[in-house]
């Protein structure tokens, strides 16, 4: 842990949504934050909000791990693995001994396809798509590089991610919003503050090789989620196309192509958590309360 009096530091690397909610979080309570970013506008984005910007990969983070007390990596993996283990690796592992805590946010698409039914962290883990074997597959990288290095690692593994800027308000409102209707077909999902809650609860109690499911209480059919935001809206809801018939990217089809519930009783009991947005019904009216304090 880091002595008393010193100051905490963060790296974060990929410093992406749920990252940067965090971050500022952590930036309220006196920590550095360094955060890592593909671009040099986006690196000047971070520094108006307070983090310390990087462009990586480009980069040397050598004097960041260093320096840093916790690392966290939101960086998905690609056709050659994890790039962060595969780039960072040795320099991570040389500077394990002084980091308290280390987390990597992985997907709950590890589970695979469930048809409906519950998972927890203790479900096989059986994805069904390529995107959820990479991260089954960069999981496994990242607790290797930890047994090697004695790395202090958690897993979080994320259901569908919404909150400010990301939510279904602004198809609603111009009417692009679908109601894609797949029988049986239901999501489990987070708000971005409830992913920075559970992330700082972590830190709080640093427990290493524990995995947490990061989900609110209702998983549910997307379809009822886009009718409540047009109701919300005073708009009526969106039309309905069936599944086989809608027009969807590759990447939204991989979504339905599985069906699962998760749980989250390990993020209460473990880490004493109590969601600010339990349900999305609560997350969609904090969303639109925000905007209209806006």
């Amino acid at each position: 842990m880091p002595e008393q009096g010193v100051m905490p530091v963060l790296l974060s690397i990929g410093h992406g949504y749920s990252a940067a909610a965090l971050g500022l979080v952590l930036r309220d309570r006196g920590w550095r934050v360094i955060g890592t970013t593909r671009s040099a506008a986006k690196a000047a984005a971070l520094e108006a909000a307070g983090i310390e910007a990087r462009v990586w990969p480009g980069s040397d983070l050598t004097a960041d791990l260093a320096a840093a007390t916790h690392l966290l990596s939101s960086v998905a993996p690609g056709p050659s693995g994890d790039p962060v283990v595969t780039q960072l690796g040795a320099a991570i592992a040389s500077a394990a001994p002084h980091i308290a805590w280390a987390g990597y946010l992985s997907t709950t698409g590890v589970y695979g396809d469930h048809a409906g039914g519950w998972v927890d962290e203790s479900t096989p883990l059986t994805p069904s798509t390529r995107r959820g074997q990479a991260r089954v597959e960069a999981e496994a990288a990242w607790r290797s590089l930890a047994d090697r290095s004695g790395l202090p690692l958690h897993i979080f593994r994320l259901a569908g991610i919404y909150g400010p800027g990301r939510g279904p308000f602004e198809k609603v409102r111009d009417g692009t919003a679908r109601r894609i209707v797949k029988p049986g077909q239901v999501f489990s999902r987070i708000h971005v503050d409830d992913i920075a809650q559970v992330l700082a609860a972590s830190i709080a109690r640093p427990n290493p090789g524990a995995v947490y499911n990061l989900c609110d209480d209702d998983p549910a059919p997307p379809e009822d989620v886009l009718a409540h935001a047009a109701h919300l809206l005073g708009l009526p809801p969106p039309p309905e196309v069936p599944y086989d018939e809608a027009e969807m990217s590759e990447m939204a089809r991989s979504f339905y192509a599985e069906s699962k519930r998760v749980r989250n009783d390990r993020i209460k009991q473990d880490l004493g958590v109590r969601l600010r947005h339990p349900d999305y019904r609560a997350g969609l009216a904090a969303i639109l309360a925000g905007e209209g304090a806006a």
